[in-house]
């Protein structure tokens, strides 16, 4: 898999409206949700509790919390694009995300994105991207929503 290269807001002018690529597979670990769950004081049963899901879950396993789904968005975005000659970027907003279904234990998940807008507020560079985080061999999605960052690159970007 290779990276989409940006080096200018001209670069990400032209994948507006277009499918920019879809990250990698990974498994999400039990060892990965207890991680999470000790980070964040959320370890609720269903996520961390192996035997009671067996026994009680409608899913008979744990699953990723999902929250946890979603902090791994930054990880899939590098393996998608590569953006260049910046000075800072900074991760504005995350919107309309949505839960399609859980995440279970051992379950690979990866993220397909799509710029949906691009706009250039006085050189600055804000790219409202759509992602969807897809389950392997699932048809129906973990999650999808809008992430928004801005990109202050090296040369004054012009429309």
């Amino acid at each position: 898999m290779s990276k989409v290269i940006i080096n200018s807001f001209e670069d990400l002018k032209r994948l507006e409206g277009e499918h920019i690529g879809t990250s990698e597979f990974m498994v999400i670990t039990q060892e990965c949700i207890d991680t999470f769950a000790r980070a964040t004081y959320d370890d609720q049963w269903i996520h961390t509790d192996t035997e009671r899901a067996k026994a009680e879950s409608p899913y008979h396993t744990t699953i990723a919390h999902g929250f946890l789904t979603l902090s791994l968005l930054p990880y899939h975005w590098n393996q998608i694009i590569q953006v260049n000659n910046l000075r800072m970027m900074v991760n504005y907003g995350i919107d309309k995300v949505k839960f399609g279904q859980p995440v279970l234990s051992g379950q690979k998940i990866r993220v397909a994105a799509y710029l949906h807008s691009l706009k250039n507020l006085r050189g600055i560079t804000k790219a409202e991207i759509r992602f969807q985080v897809e389950i392997a061999e699932e048809e129906k999605w973990a999650m999808e929503g809008f992430a928004t960052f801005l990109y202050y690159f090296n040369e004054n970007c012009v429309e």
